[in-house]
């Protein structure tokens, strides 16, 4: 089984409005996958789809490798939390888990000291109220009430939005814990993307219901880490200059400006050259993309920015 989860041209269209439009995605067991999108931009559709909460208008989905009647007995193997967790704000963080427990048949002895000590909240006070928690404690008793069941993977839509660098940096530690610890595969949406480039071990960027591009954390990282950037007057005698010195990954851009991958500590050498080949070096200096400004620059193009 090469991936845990997978679709192939999973559409969704409510009226005449696609959500979801021919999305493959591909998620392999023990990784955290970041899905990146603006909102609206159809990341909490395709969750509802392949968490079973809605049908697709065309398309397929496969878990554990399984498809259609034999992938539905899979989806007890799936944690949701879409929107906002689905507490009883009167009772405590035991006592919400306790209920979900005996709702799914769950009944072993410390089962739910477990699952506090898992998400980090063993130590808060047995009769404090959980509407009185902060919104971080609310999310990740949110996260506990989707791991009730022992599920292998875990959906989560958007569960750092609103919350402070505290909350936010907890969230982080226990989704690593859950992935690290537990073997949990994390499929998590977000549009904090310094955060969720963190976490995730791949990615997926939606815009107006179609996936754009997927790529791993290796991957950001070879096309978002430092490069030398290079403006001359003349970009081709630059470009046949520099590879005049052994230079080969070389990308340009559509105003002329060079891309140098890798060789951060061969400036001076480069400078020399092209000043001695006679052309005007206008600026040259390290340069650094993040992941927002990857999927700003993918987003904008429509397509692929690599």
């Amino acid at each position: 089984m090469e991936y845990i989860l997978e679709t192939k041209g999973l559409t969704k269209v409510y009226g005449n409005k696609e959500a979801a439009k021919d999305v493959d995605l591909h998620i392999r067991e023990g990784q955290i996958y970041g899905l990146i999108g603006r909102n609206g931009a159809g990341k909490t559709t395709i969750m509802r789809m392949i968490s079973g909460l809605s049908i697709p208008t065309s398309g397929s989905y496969s878990l554990f490798g399984k498809t259609g009647y034999a992938m539905g007995k899979m989806l007890k193997n799936v944690g949701v939390l879409i929107e906002y967790p689905g507490l009883y704000p009167r009772l405590s963080a035991y006592e919400n888990l306790k209920i979900k427990c005996i709702g799914m048949g769950i009944r072993p002895r410390g089962y739910v000291e477990e699952l506090l000590k898992v998400i980090g909240l063993e130590n808060t006070d047995m009769k404090k109220p959980a509407g009185s928690y902060s919104l971080g404690m609310r999310q990740r008793l949110g996260i506990g009430l989707a791991l009730v069941g022992d599920p292998k993977i875990l959906i989560l839509d958007e569960p750092i939005n609103g919350l402070d660098p505290q909350g936010i940096a907890e969230i982080r530690q226990t989704l690593l814990k859950l992935r690290d610890e537990k073997g949990i595969t994390i499929m998590i949406s977000s549009h904090i993307l310094d955060e969720l480039a963190k976490v995730a071990d791949c990615f997926g960027i939606i815009n107006e219901g179609r996936m754009l591009d997927e790529f791993s954390a290796e991957e950001l990282h070879r096309r978002c880490g430092q490069y030398v950037m290079i403006r001359t007057d003349n970009h081709d005698a630059a470009l046949k200059t520099l590879k005049g010195l052994g230079i080969e990954e070389i990308g340009a851009e559509a105003d002329g400006t060079l891309r140098i991958a890798g060789h951060l500590d061969d400036t001076p050498r480069m400078s020399k050259a092209i000043v001695e080949a006679g052309i005007g070096l206008q600026e040259i200096r390290l340069q650094s993309l993040s992941l927002e400004d990857y999927y700003l620059g993918v987003t904008a193009g429509g397509g692929h920015n690599g």
